[in-house]
């Protein structure tokens, strides 16, 4: 068989040089299960050896689906979409996949059916769903009947482990809180998520499991609500500093929220950690810029959105890639003794 007009290699030639059929090369190519390590690399070598490209365009009509991953999400987070972005784009690095982002709206009735346009329009090669939207069951239904692979995120376990990777928020928050009470405090404030987010109802179990732990008893006139901003941050702060007596130190359900907490102890005149400590809980940049940096508990987005992404390009590799991630209090300047 001769090579392509251009004189590149083709899919033909590396089959002939290896002594394997067309799909057997197709399959090395397409990362598919189906085949023994022996095949998979004598065929890789010889690739390796003529220096063959495979034509995406080719392959993504042979397998009726773009080399693209999407990403659909509603979070005010910026910050967490960054960081899930950048753990994406780590695993696709030096292939020919690249990221496509939809933020949708999951409070509108029409939701799925955007979603379906989406997935439809664009024959995704697999979708990564982003909390809330990814507690959505019919979300998730709707990507099985439309044969698009998909990884749910979450701060608890959602599905298989095929379909999710999880953290364990409710934990790490409890821990996040205990470490406040070591340090002497027993009024402590904290600042809720959003309404319908899982992660912001198992981190506010996590601190009331704190208090229940260390016998502490609740108080609703130092617990507020937040949306997962800096504004609002600023806001449930002004409202817990405004109590009495208020409290020594707060935690707050991100670092956003928690940078706003600091910008209100602020205008109160209040030093931190001396006169207030604070813990947040994310560790995005924001974390470590403001002063003084901030004690918070390092949630590892990259590394879920890096092994929810291989996932979905890579079968061979996904068996390997774990399900459940843990997070961890990472020690700065923002928590002093009560």
């Amino acid at each position: 068989m001769k090579k392509a007009k251009d004189g590149k290699p083709t899919i033909n030639d590396v089959a002939r040089i290896a002594g394997v059929s067309k799909k057997t090369v197709s399959r090395v190519i397409n990362r598919s299960p189906l085949l023994n390590e022996a095949t998979r690399e004598k065929v890789e070598a010889v690739i390796a050896e003529l220096g063959y490209v495979p034509n995406p365009q080719a392959r993504a009509l042979a397998l009726r689906r773009n080399f693209l991953i999407g990403l659909i999400h509603d979070n005010p987070n910026a910050q967490m979409v960054l960081g899930v972005q950048e753990g994406i784009l780590s695993a696709i690095r030096d292939t020919e996949f690249a990221l496509v982002v939809r933020p949708v709206n999951r409070r509108s009735p029409d939701m799925l059916d955007d979603v379906r346009a989406f997935l439809e329009q664009q024959r995704l090669f697999g979708v990564m769903l982003l909390p809330p939207i990814s507690e959505n069951d019919a979300l998730a239904d709707l990507c099985e009947d439309l044969g698009v692979t998909y990884v749910r995120m979450g701060s608890v376990r959602l599905d298989d482990d095929e379909h999710m990777v999880a953290s364990n928020d409710r934990e790490a928050v409890a821990r996040a809180v205990a470490y406040l009470v070591d340090h002497g405090h027993r009024r402590i404030g904290f600042v809720a998520g959003p309404d319908g987010f899982r992660s912001a109802a198992e981190r506010a179990s996590g601190y009331v499991d704190a208090l229940e732990t260390a016998g502490i008893k609740q108080d609703a006139t130092i617990m507020a609500e937040g949306n997962y901003t800096f504004e609002t941050g600023i806001a449930a702060g002004e409202k817990l500093l405004a109590a009495s007596p208020r409290p020594t130190a707060i935690f707050a359900s991100n670092d956003e929220m928690a940078a706003g907490v600091l910008h209100a102890a602020r205008k109160k005149g209040l030093s931190v950690p001396e006169d207030l400590s604070i813990v947040g809980f994310d560790d995005t940049a924001i974390a470590a810029h403001i002063w003084p940096p901030l004690t918070t508990v390092r949630w590892p987005i990259q590394a879920m959105a890096k092994a929810a992404a291989i996932k979905l390009i890579d079968p061979a590799e996904a068996r390997r890639q774990p399900s459940h991630f843990l997070s961890d209090l990472i020690e700065r300047a923002s928590v002093g003794t009560a």
